[in-house]
């Protein structure tokens, strides 16, 4: 009995050991089913997570496109005329914008400042672009339809600067339809996007109107014009919940600029999604200087006619009224003649580089709007290449000569060679047609470029080596100047530019017709010379208003590059009129200035950096030229508030305007100066 006893106690014994190791082994399996499971789950959890940041927007401004974003945990305050920030997290109190701020606080934010008059209220009224209206009153027709359509920019560029409507828009206003296409060209989401709120339909502010009334008084030319008035006065007024406007001014050219202030007295505050302006205000204004010009060089690289259209809007804004297109050159000649297509079958870098003549009439017709004349150069003698290299196909002999020769640096300034036939009847009757066609497209003038820079006299030696090579260009550039005149209906205008050189002080070109555009260092003897000898000039300065500058050698050997990069203190402290101590009657001489871009190093990509807001800064010079105490280079802290504003509404506008300094200190006024 006590052997089965013992024998039944050992099975249990053996059972029961097999039941905990079977239960152990169920629950070690159950563990490491758990813990697999857990550890891919991690691994898809994780590979959704990421799948998902790929996917969602990473802000407002990437997905919208618009380049200022909100800054809803600040607010701002103003002390001692700076505006201060405040942390607003989680606060209930009303948060004042940095915008708002900076308009109410300080010294005026127009650029360029005012010359004359001006007076801001402190009070404020916010509406909405629908809200405003016009009313033109002047006895000439044509001004009527050209302020309306700059009118119609003018509101364009306001709905852009709410927010509103920036895909699928039916309201854009037409030079052609081309145009329309590629003045806002950002493809930005709906306002209601931007915000997460729906604001893109129209949203009320304190006023019910902004009655706009712009009066030009005298003027009906429509045509450009050194001598064009360009004063304005513009007033504003409230009555009960209604705004009025108005801009008074002598001609369009006046009232234009009157609309470019106008639009700086205007901002948007993203704490109600509305446009604000002051209650009351008064600016009376006018320019110091007749000439303020960009030049842009679009034969080293292409440049398309929305990026044109683009540099010329920051122009209007910025008060700025000559667009010098330097069209061609040795290396490419993108420009369809109707008489000689010819030139860019050989000339351009490809059929799609090309400018038509609807181009420039289009690019001529909407700089207009914005009150910019558009100069076309085309360079002669000098920086003809392969453009020109089809003359013994046709029966005209040769048109150019050292097309491509080697080694380059013996004829010409760089590469490619190329320099025009000075006894070659054709070339100047190509010249000619050349002129006729440009004139045409951008209309009556009395100021035109012939080029003229930089001939290579060594190039001319190997086949007119019997010839007094200085007076071959001398005979060139009249010759070109009677051609212009014939391709002008009869008529020389009044300006007739060409780029210094040591040619240019032989006296050979009659001051009364040539204006000499000064291209050199602003401590050379020729800025003297110039002006003794009678000519009027437009400074240029390598030194100061070359905006290619400071990018490094594009050519292993050799000088390819000036330097150092100028900055935008650079060109806003060049005052060659006070370092040269001109008396009253050589000032007089000093149409004005223009900042230059040759393109070596330049193309689409960077264009906007590269010119804003440096070219900003020459506009300020050339309108106001305000007074300077200074030190060289340093700049007082307003014109640093104040640029740094305009560059944000460069940038609201479209523009890729270059940054000035961390976002800090333009948060902070005054601080990092």
């Amino acid at each position: 009995m006590r052997y089965v006893y013992e024998s039944l106690r050992y099975l249990y014994k053996m059972s029961l050991a097999v039941s905990l190791r079977r239960a152990l082994l169920v629950l070690l399996t159950g563990a490491i089913f758990i813990l697999t499971v857990l550890y891919w789950n991690q691994g898809v959890t994780k590979a959704q997570a990421y799948n998902e940041a790929l996917e969602r927007p990473h802000s407002h401004h990437d997905a919208s496109g618009f380049p200022i974003p909100v800054e809803k945990s600040w607010t701002y305050k103003c002390e001692n005329d700076r505006c201060m920030r405040v942390g607003h997290h989680g606060k209930s109190a009303k948060r004042v914008s940095f915008i708002s701020c900076s308009m109410t606080c300080g010294d005026v934010n127009i650029w360029p400042h005012p010359t004359q008059k001006f007076l801001l209220s402190s009070q404020t009224h916010s509406f909405s672009v629908e809200d405003v209206q016009l009313h033109v009153d002047t006895a000439h027709r044509d001004v009527r339809k050209q302020l309306q359509l700059a009118f119609d920019w003018f509101l364009k560029d306001l709905r852009q600067i709410q927010r509103l409507d920036y895909v699928g828009s039916s309201s854009e206003p037409t030079v052609s339809e081309s145009s329309s296409k590629s003045r806002h060209h950002a493809d930005l989401e709906p306002a209601a996007t931007l915000f997460g709120a729906t604001f893109g339909v129209k949203k009320a502010g304190d006023l019910t109107s902004v009655q706009v009334k712009i009066s030009v008084l005298k003027s009906g030319d429509l045509n450009f014009s050194l001598d064009n008035d360009e004063t304005y006065q513009l007033s504003t007024q409230t009555e009960g919940h209604r705004l009025q406007v108005e801009i008074t001014a002598n001609s369009y050219f006046g009232a234009r600029h009157g609309l470019s202030t106008l639009q700086q007295l205007i901002w948007f505050d993203d704490e109600d999604h509305l446009l604000h302006t002051y209650a009351n205000s008064k600016v009376k204004d006018a320019p110091k200087f007749r000439y303020r010009g960009l030049m842009l060089d679009t034969s080293r690289h292409f440049f398309s006619v929305e990026s044109i259209k683009r540099t010329i809007v920051g122009m209007g804004l910025a008060k700025m009224n000559r667009f010098h297109w330097h069209l061609t050159d040795a290396q490419s000649f993108p420009y369809i003649s109707r008489y000689y297509p010819e030139l860019a079958e050989h000339g351009a870098y490809s059929e799609s580089e090309t400018y038509s003549e609807q181009d420039i009439r289009e690019v001529a017709e909407f700089a207009k709007i914005y009150g910019v004349q558009v100069i076309p150069e085309i360079d002669a003698p000098a920086h003809a290449g392969n453009g020109w290299d089809w003359g013994p196909k046709r029966g005209m002999g040769e048109l150019a000569m050292c097309i491509n020769q080697q080694p380059w640096s013996f004829y010409c300034g760089e590469p490619p060679c190329g320099q025009l036939n000075p006894k070659n009847n054709y070339t100047y009757l190509i010249l000619q047609r050349l002129y006729e066609e440009l004139l045409q497209h951008t209309g009556p003038t009395d100021f035109f470029h012939l080029g003229g820079d930089e001939v290579n006299l060594d190039c001319w030696a190997q086949y007119f080596n019997d010839t007094d090579l200085r007076g071959l260009w001398c005979d060139f550039m009249l010759q070109a100047m009677v051609r212009l005149k014939l391709a002008n209906n009869g008529v020389a205008p009044k300006h007739v530019a060409v780029w210094s050189s040591a040619l240019t002080n032989t006296k050979c070109l009659p001051n009364s017709q040539f204006t000499v555009q000064v291209w050199g260092g602003s401590t050379w003897q020729e800025n003297y010379d110039l002006l003794d000898n009678g000519y009027n000039v437009i400074f240029s300065h390598v030194d100061a208003w070359y905006l290619d500058c400071g990018f490094g050698s594009w050519r292993a050997t050799g000088d390819a590059a000036c330097a150092p990069y100028r900055t935008w203190q650079n060109v806003y402290k060049h005052r060659p009129w006070e370092r040269m101590r001109l008396d009253k009657k050589r000032k007089k001489q000093v149409l004005g200035g223009e900042v230059c871009m040759w393109t070596e190093q330049v193309d689409e990509n960077q264009l906007d950096n590269r010119l804003w807001p440096r070219t900003a800064a020459l506009a300020e010079r050339l309108w106001t030229d305000p007074s300077d105490d200074h030190d060289m280079d340093i700049v007082p802290p307003d014109v640093f508030r104040r640029i740094s504003l305009f560059r944000n509404r460069l940038v609201e506008l479209g523009i890729r305007a270059e940054a000035l300094f961390p976002k800090y200190c333009a948060q902070n006024p005054g601080e990092c100066i």
